[in-house]
């Protein structure tokens, strides 16, 4: 399974290829999985079409239905909690190596584990993957490369190119691994203006 950021921890955890591979063989991809709250927790996924469709309601309700009963069978959350599935939205979080290759170009702020280069948050515009696990991102101090290992947490800032982006229907297509390996030697393109 891929990496991710944000993954579960405890009792899903023990779970979590089993519902990546139950969005795959369903056509949907895996953004986000986590179990917010310690009073009335709230499990929350976000999904989205491998294929780069938008997310619709018909496909919540989909997702909804096939994890529910999945749940039901594995029973990993022992209290009472709501069951949140979703799109990632515009200002998505970016959980995944792929979507910083995918969204080169557009704005994002992210999150380090421990300091690099004396500090944890970075935000600036996304240069894309290099060197298969790298991310470099331009900030106002200058260029930054950031293992993907290192990071906590990352997300597109909501600018007007992202907007306009997916007010028009042109926000990238989902990347592949396959895409990946082959981006390092290519130049990438940028968010149109």
């Amino acid at each position: 399974m891929m990496e991710r950021l944000e993954r579960p921890v405890g009792p899903l955890a023990q779970i979590d290829d089993d519902i990546v591979s139950m969005l795959e063989a369903m056509g949907f991809d895996l953004v986000r999985l986590l179990l917010i709250g310690s009073q009335n927790p709230r499990l929350q996924l976000m999904a989205e079409p491998s294929n780069g469709d938008l997310m619709t309601v018909e496909h919540c309700e989909e997702i909804s239905r096939a994890l529910s009963a999945l749940l039901d069978v594995e029973d990993p959350i022992s209290e009472a909690f709501t069951l949140e599935v979703s799109s990632a939205g515009v200002d998505r979080p970016l959980t995944r190596l792929l979507d910083f290759e995918r969204f080169k170009g557009f704005k994002a702020k992210v999150e380090t584990r421990f300091l690099v280069d004396g500090r944890r948050r970075f935000s600036g515009t996304l240069g894309g993957v290099e060197d298969g696990n790298k991310v470099r991102i331009t900030t106002e101090e200058g260029d930054a490369v950031l293992a993907f290992s290192d990071m906590a947490k990352a997300k597109l800032v909501a600018t007007d190119d992202l907007f306009e982006a997916a007010k028009a229907g042109t926000l990238p297509k989902p990347v592949r691994l396959a895409d990946l390996k082959t981006s390092d030697s290519t130049a990438g393109s940028t968010p149109a203006s």
